[in-house]
């Protein structure tokens, strides 16, 4: 096994590994935070899932550990794009009310539109416990095709499909 610090040396700043499997996510970044608040480094730790994360117990587990422990130098932001696998979010596991629910847990939590981006810097600023943000997003955003369909969850485009949604986007831009 490498150690962390020479995996960071080769890794670009700021993007310390992916997770796959749904709710591995936030216990790794609550490892993290407990390690940056031992070490008094004063930074921040961000974790980014999705939604259908919440459908895992080791999220919740992580959401009572974090606040108990009062990582307050933790942030996470949920993508609430309301698809996960095959189906809507609600469909397969009812989620709302997901804002109530992190506040239970003794969160500081709000809601921001996911695509605004100074809206989002804005929701990180420093908090008195565990952080977190749900990210109002939708899927494919901008293609006209793609936007808020299941079928693109997995699916990848063909070159044709590619082009035209490339052409979409950089349309929206100009």
């Amino acid at each position: 096994m490498v150690p962390l610090s020479e995996a960071m040396s080769t890794t670009p700043e700021g993007v310390w590994l992916s997770t796959g499997s749904l709710g591995h996510g936030l216990p790794y970044g609550i490892g993290l935070a407990i390690a940056q608040k031992r070490r008094s480094l004063g930074e921040k730790t961000f974790v980014i899932i999705s939604d259908g994360e919440c459908d895992e117990g080791t999220t919740w587990e992580s959401a009572l550990f974090a606040q108990q422990f009062n990582l307050n130098n933790l942030v996470l932001i949920i993508d609430r794009n309301r698809i996960q696998s095959l189906a809507g979010t609600e469909e397969t596991l009812r989620l709302e009310p997901l804002l109530d629910k992190w506040k239970a847990f003794n969160w500081d939590a709000c809601v921001v539109d996911g695509h605004n981006h100074l809206e989002l810097e804005k929701s990180m600023q420093a908090s008195y416990s565990p952080k977190v943000v749900i990210a109002n997003t939708v899927k494919g955003k901008g293609v006209s095709f793609m936007e808020d369909s299941v079928a693109w969850h997995y699916k990848s485009p063909s070159d044709e499909e590619l082009t035209e949604a490339l052409n979409e986007i950089k349309g929206s831009k100009e």
